[in-house]
């Protein structure tokens, strides 16, 4: 049997985006029911509103394998972290080898879920990049183990470029950090501490947000007046202007319900790096921007000209 052409780019891209909208239709934090609790217990139990780690409910057992999604090539790993932790983490290798790029994705995912949720989205980059994508899950989150806060968090992104720098398959290729959400700020911040020249070549960050006392208000409006006990900080707007040197992509979902698109608009504004693109997406939600036209094509754009060129 004779085999079909491939398809056009641009449909490959949205058809495989559309289909993996199923694993990604998840909360960016817990149900707005918890709204009275949040206000109530904002300080001794935030952790647990900031990080739904059990979203879905079977979230730490089932996290879905690369097989499942026709990857062949892969590897699960786990990871040791300085503070006695392990992180489950999937490394990508691309499909076409001959065509592969010195590229390699370090990808941060959001607040709910794990890793294997967002495995459509690292097939679709290693297709349209032919690049490497290393994909990590936080302490607490799916298989990896220990429980998760703002400190853990940026211990456990600092683990994953530290093994991407010792790694002898990847130490040599161009690192490309990409956050979506609390993903974003997780890279902001693992860059601001790595600006020395050569170790990342590019930012990718997609519907993220100011800091966390700034977004309650616009989450669970009856905590925002409870905000500044929020000891969870990622303040993003804070560190993002140390970063100048290192090429920024921002990905804004217009229609994002869960991070007003104000605050993306207003890091690209406080942005410094001499290389910024903004790019958005007109029906992009919190979850479902990856399936929007042109939001691969965005970041093939940015990798190739500016990150790596």
């Amino acid at each position: 049997m004779s085999e079909s052409p491939p398809p056009p780019p641009q449909w490959n891209v949205a058809t495989m985006a559309g289909n993996a909208m199923q694993f990604l239709r998840l909360p960016m934090l817990a149900s707005s029911g918890l709204a009275v609790i949040a206000s109530s217990l904002l300080y001794f139990k935030q952790n647990e509103i900031i990080y739904p780690r059990t979203v879905p409910v079977d979230a730490r057992t089932n996290v879905p394998k690369a097989s499942s999604f026709g990857i062949s090539d892969y590897e699960d790993l786990h990871i040791p972290t300085p503070d006695g932790e392990s992180l489950n983490a999937l490394f990508i290798r691309p499909s076409n080898k001959n065509a592969a790029r010195d590229v390699t994705i370090l990808m941060f995912h959001g607040n709910a879920g794990n890793i294997g949720h967002r495995i459509p989205i690292a097939k679709v980059l290693t297709k349209a990049l032919n690049c490497n994508v290393f994909m990590l899950e936080y302490r607490g989150y799916g298989l990896s183990t220990g429980t998760p806060d703002e400190r853990g968090l940026n211990i456990d992104s600092q683990t994953a470029l530290d093994y991407l720098r010792n790694r002898a398959e990847t130490r040599n290729t161009k690192i490309v950090v990409y956050g979506q959400s609390l993903g974003g700020a997780v890279a902001i911040n693992l860059v601001a501490r790595n600006l020395e020249k050569g170790v990342i070549a590019g930012l990718i960050l997609e519907n993220t947000f100011l800091c966390i006392r700034k977004l309650i208000p616009s989450v669970f409006p009856p905590a925002r007046y409870l905000a500044r006990l929020c000891h969870q900080y990622w303040s993003s707007e804070d560190v993002l202007p140390k970063i100048e040197k290192i090429p920024i992509l921002f990905l804004s979902g217009l229609k994002d319900e869960m991070i007003p698109p104000s605050h993306m608009l207003r890091l690209y504004e406080l942005c410094k790096a001499e290389t910024k693109l903004w790019r958005e997406l007109p029906n992009g939600g919190h979850n479902d921007s990856v399936a929007e036209p042109n939001y691969f094509d965005y970041i093939r754009e940015f990798i190739v000209d500016y990150a790596i060129d």
